[in-house]
């Protein structure tokens, strides 16, 4: 016993210097990792730094300034959004996969239609000729433009149906004509949302 004892006290001072040894050369190794050298901060700490800052507005004046400034902002996001013909963005009358479709087909076709306000002008001017006034030239030029914007919304209202059961069964297709029609009326470069297609483009 007393044999075994003095054996386990003798080897200790090896195993000792053989742990330091292997402590200095992993230090030296860089295997040890250095100390941060401050405290972990708590959570809470972290959180509050993380948090900017609010000042509020001195006064009144500033503070509708600040807002208006933020609507502007807001409107001017959610017009370049209904622009680019994002969902989220668009009022409900242009909302649906129907009317993507019918803006999309108006838009791919050159119609007639979509001139009539060159038209109107002169209409305008030969109103107030004294000359015309009982004259049937103004009413037969108005019948006429009213006859091809009637009969161009017709078909396309109508193509856009065929389409719209073809490719999206189920869908409703109620007030579509009017829909198109007022497209049809409208200068490319003035409809909303713009056209994502150009005349002649497949769809």
């Amino acid at each position: 016993m007393f044999r075994r004892r003095n054996a386990a006290t003798e080897d200790a001072p090896a195993e000792a210097a053989a742990d330091d040894a292997t402590a200095e050369a992993a230090a030296a190794h860089g295997a040890v990792t250095a100390g941060k050298g401050r405290p972990t901060p708590k959570r809470s700490e972290a959180e509050r730094r993380r948090r900017q800052p609010y000042s509020a507005p001195a006064d009144r004046k500033t503070a509708n300034q600040q807002s208006r400034t933020r609507d502007r902002s807001a409107r001017d996001r959610q017009m370049q959004a209904m622009k680019r013909g994002e969902a989220w963005a668009l009022p409900r009358k242009h909302q649906g996969a129907v009317k993507a479709l019918a803006r999309d087909y108006v838009d791919s076709h050159r119609s007639l239609s979509e001139f009539y306000m060159f038209a109107a002008v002169p209409i305008v001017v030969l109103l107030f000729i004294p000359s015309l006034h009982n004259s049937p030239i103004v009413v037969y030029i108005v019948l006429a433009i009213a006859a091809v914007i009637v009969a161009e919304s017709i078909t396309a209202s109508n193509r856009v149906k065929k389409l719209a059961k073809e490719r999206l069964p189920g869908e409703s297709t109620v007030g579509l004509w009017r829909y198109v029609a007022a497209r049809n009326l409208q200068l490319r470069g003035l409809r909303m949302p713009s056209p994502r297609v150009k005349p002649g483009d497949k769809i």
